[in-house]
């Protein structure tokens, strides 16, 4: 039986680091810049800071669902060829877009994530 993809224990909690980061970056985000009427209103009056350019992208980003859609082609592709950075990104931006209302996308990216680590392990070069 070949082995599954599986990471070890250092990358495990590289891996946790990674996802914990980003869902904390998500909350902070939505709860300090998207959904606090103060800054909210004032981003959209122009005010030129870096949390207000931040706003910005985020908005744009989240209409066009580029967190799942990022999320879900990442976790496709460490579904067909495990890898650990690939697992990473996908890991990454399926926390973000699960905060930012990208759910739909980004919890099947999660859910084949899942699926993934059943997989076998890449053969080494």
């Amino acid at each position: 039986m070949k082995p599954r993809f599986l990471p070890t224990a250092r990358q495990t909690n590289w891996l946790l680091c990674v996802g914990f980061l980003s869902v904390g970056w998500a909350l902070w985000l939505r709860y300090r810049a998207i959904e606090f009427a103060d800054v909210s209103l004032a981003c959209q009056a122009g005010l030129d800071t870096w949390l207000c350019g931040t706003f910005r992208a985020v908005i744009m980003l989240y209409n066009h669902q580029v967190f799942g859609a990022v999320a879900l082609g990442a976790a496709v592709i460490n579904l067909l060829r495990p890898s650990l950075p690939i697992f990473a990104i996908a890991l990454a931006a399926a926390g973000f877009g699960i905060i930012l209302h990208n759910p739909s996308l980004s919890a099947l990216a999660a859910a084949l994530l899942i699926v993934s680590l059943a997989r076998p392990a890449p053969a080494p070069e």
